[in-house]
């Protein structure tokens, strides 16, 4: 592999890497989960599921993609010759593909809330909110305001459309010039924008009521639901079973330093996470909207809108946070959507550009028709679903645990003996306390836990 095809410094592989694990799973899901769960109870084993079952699993998709250096479909054709394992690759080539589709839909409803509220649109009609008199009424108006953007038919497939061609001409910049640029410069923003956000929370009144809440656990809360909900947060979150982490392994220097890389990746999604909270739990508290249920897109697109409209400077507020929103779903879709530009690439022998145009411009059909799925299609049903529904419920319940679980087992048991320990060791240069605890979890704690999701 050319260096031209791998990352050119440290600090690039490490934000391409956060910037495809931290997405929307961390912004709108983790919020959604805590409260569902006993805030802090769930935050607590959703850590633990970070370090027993993230890291390893993490680590062995670290593994398998740079000893292969190859896409997330030759991988197992390099290392499991004869055998039907490539299977594995395809459930993540096609699995990312999926999610590819739907991804961008809400990563174009991202860029328009961006775009209102710079305009002031998104306000328009609502005015200032004030805690105890009109929250109910913003409340509805946001509701109608959504309903409006996402079921008219062409507003949303066009924005679709620009973001899918930002997608595409990042990725046309290849694995340097593109996607470490882009992680580069976004990464750091992000994290910065969630700092402003942290602070204008956390001086509202009453905010501390929402980081008691946040923080403080409820275990009565603690259920079998609530750690196989922990257990999916924690895929989720990190893009584990996509076949992105084996893809952005095969770009890794040979130095590389794979178990701390894998640290760093957890400790910034955890990170966001909290952040988050942070942001979240202070704001709604502060304005009466606790008892909301927070659930993704009624969160990010109703009942911050109303938290927005009581603050000064709504739109400035609003828009830093559908930045934040926008930086994070195309850090996400930039990885997902790589996982088969590499397939082309390397399986297909094609040059970048046609690689690029071949996965990116049958989007343009896919997730526009997915856009619709909420205005004109609306009526068409896939097992009683809404396209975009189903799409989400078929990729994260049903692709990514089973090739998660495959993926455990074969780096467990079936890839060649010593190359866990050869890529976590450097070959030897590196301390190797951590191989017997990883390959000791993909073995027999991960499958497990695993197929408890799958059949949750």
């Amino acid at each position: 592999m050319s260096t031209n095809n791998q990352f050119g410094s440290k600090l690039g592989l490490i934000a391409a890497t956060v910037g495809s694990a931290v997405g929307l799973g961390n912004i709108w899901r983790f919020p959604a989960e805590a409260q569902a769960n006993g805030g802090a109870a769930f935050l607590l084993i959703y850590v633990i599921c970070l370090v027993v079952l993230g890291i390893p699993v993490m680590l062995a998709e670290f593994s398998l993609g740079r000893a292969s250096r190859s896409d997330a479909f030759e991988t197992f054709k390099k290392l499991a010759p004869g055998t039907p394992w490539y299977f594995i690759g395809v459930l993540g080539i096609l699995g990312s593909f999926l999610i590819g589709i739907f991804y961008m839909v809400v990563e174009g409803w991202s860029l328009e809330y961006l775009v209102t509220s710079i305009t002031g649109n998104l306000y328009e009609g609502v005015g200032k909110v004030v805690p105890g008199t009109n929250v109910a009424a913003a409340d509805s108006a946001f509701v109608a305001k959504m309903q409006e953007y996402i079921n008219t038919p062409w507003a949303p497939m066009v924005y679709t459309w620009v973001v899918i061609g930002i997608n595409l001409v990042v990725l046309l910049g290849g694995v340097q010039k593109g996607i470490e640029r882009l992680s580069n410069i976004l990464m750091p923003s992000l994290f910065v924008v969630l700092l402003i956000l942290c602070c204008v929370s956390l001086t509202l009144p009453n905010a501390m009521d929402g980081v008691e809440w946040f923080l403080k656990p409820d275990f009565s809360k603690i259920t079998a639901s609530t750690v196989i909900n922990a257990m999916g947060q924690t895929f989720f979150s990190l893009s584990l079973g996509m076949g992105i982490l084996i893809t952005y392994a095969a770009y890794y220097p040979a130095k590389t330093n794979m178990p701390q890389t894998a640290a760093i990746v957890c400790a910034a999604s955890l990170l966001v996470a909290l952040l988050v909270g942070f942001v979240i739990f202070p704001a709604v508290s502060s304005f009466g909207l606790a008892d909301h249920e927070l659930e993704g897109t009624t969160l990010v697109f109703q009942t911050l809108p109303v938290v927005f409209a009581c603050l000064p400077a709504t739109q400035l507020v609003s828009a830093l946070f559908f930045l934040l929103l926008f930086f994070a779903a195309l850090t996400s879709t930039v990885s997902i959507m790589e996982v088969s530009i590499a397939f082309f690439c390397d399986k297909m022998k094609m040059k970048r550009t046609k690689a690029v145009l071949l996965v990116m411009l049958p989007l343009l059909l896919f997730s526009g028709v997915c856009s619709l799925s909420f205005s004109t299609l609306a009526d068409f049903k896939i097992f009683g679903m809404t396209i975009f529904n189903f799409l989400d419920s078929f990729t994260t319940n049903i692709l990514l645990p089973v090739g998660a679980i495959a993926l455990c087992i074969f780096a467990g048991w079936v890839a060649p003996k010593y190359l866990v320990k050869d890529q976590l060791t450097n070959k030897g240069t590196l301390k190797s306390w951590i191989v017997k605890p990883v390959i000791f979890i993909l073995r027999w704690v991960a499958p497990a836990m695993i197929a408890c999701i799958l059949i949750a």
